[in-house]
């Protein structure tokens, strides 16, 4: 079965499914690893890991390539951050075609004016409606696999108003989006809002710290949202525990103090499979 055609058929579940954010093959490979089932490759977490920050300033090769590494690494449909398409609506269909190629399930995209920054930043301006349903239909006419999901995003609550960004969902539903995606609603009113007024599967982008309130699992099951990204806290956890490992090293000359916490070189190992690719090593072996 295609990996397209299995997100749409896990969103058709009317079940909830919480995702955590990827931004290279590894970490995409510990979240199946983790059992879930889906996959969200996080533009702000790709962004951050080349030491940038999320403000638009990859290009459309630089995600594409990550991309191909973190579908690679995993056997689950894989979402992915297209932003704001990289441009107009050209650059938006040149761009789905390269996400398509590269292996991504389905994608979303948003109605920053480009470049654009992270959702859950202040500062943010929007194109108008009518330009994102331009570039919503020419995403869909683009693609080559029916069963792609596109999930529309909009970021007008904090710049238009939370009544602008129900209104322009639907407009982009209209247009063709498969998925709703609201960011950033600042209450649980307006979380409750979105999943009553938008008929559509939705999406929700929920981590804590953000401007958006932690739900627990049961009353937002409740609530229908079909996909919940938890996008960089992954990433959040790593760089803890990666300033806690220099400075060890720096002060130690060793990470002794923090063995208990590190995986050990028997899980670094099995957590790329190694064992995997030594047997095909001497499964082909000439000698």
């Amino acid at each position: 079965m295609r990996k397209t055609t299995k997100l749409r058929q896990l969103i058709a579940t009317g079940k909830t499914y919480y995702i955590p954010g990827a931004y290279d093959g590894l970490s995409a490979r510990l979240i199946q690893n983790a059992g879930a089932e889906i996959v969200y490759a996080t533009g702000g977490g790709i962004a951050r890991s080349t030491g940038v920050p999320d403000i638009g300033l990859l290009s459309a090769k630089e995600v594409t390539d990550r991309l191909e590494q973190i579908v690679d690494a995993v056997d689950l449909p894989v979402i992915a951050d297209m932003d704001t398409g990289y441009g107009n609506a050209l650059n938006a269909r040149r761009a789905a075609k390269a996400f398509e190629r590269v292996g991504v399930a389905g994608f979303h995209l948003e109605d920053q004016l480009f470049p654009k920054r992270c959702g859950h930043l202040d500062g943010k301006t929007l194109i108008p409606a009518a330009e994102h349903c331009a570039k919503i239909r020419a995403v869909k006419d683009a693609l080559s696999d029916d069963d792609t999901v596109l999930i529309a995003r909009t970021d007008a609550i904090a710049v238009e108003g939370f009544e602008s960004a129900i209104e322009r969902m639907n407009q982009y539903i209209e247009a063709g989006a498969d998925v709703a995606f609201v960011e950033a609603p600042r209450t649980m009113e307006q979380v409750e809002r979105v999943a009553r007024e938008l008929t559509c599967p939705k999406l929700l982008n929920m981590f804590w710290g953000g401007k958006s309130p932690v739900i627990p699992r049961d009353q937002l099951e409740k609530l229908g949202f079909s996909l919940v990204i938890v996008p960089g806290d992954l990433q959040r956890t790593a760089i803890h525990a990666m300033q806690e490992a220099a400075a060890a090293i720096l002060r130690d000359g060793h990470t002794e103090s923090l063995k208990d916490r590190m995986a050990t070189f028997e899980d670094r190992e099995a957590a790329v499979n190694t064992s995997h690719y030594l047997a095909l090593n001497q499964k082909f072996s000439s000698e």
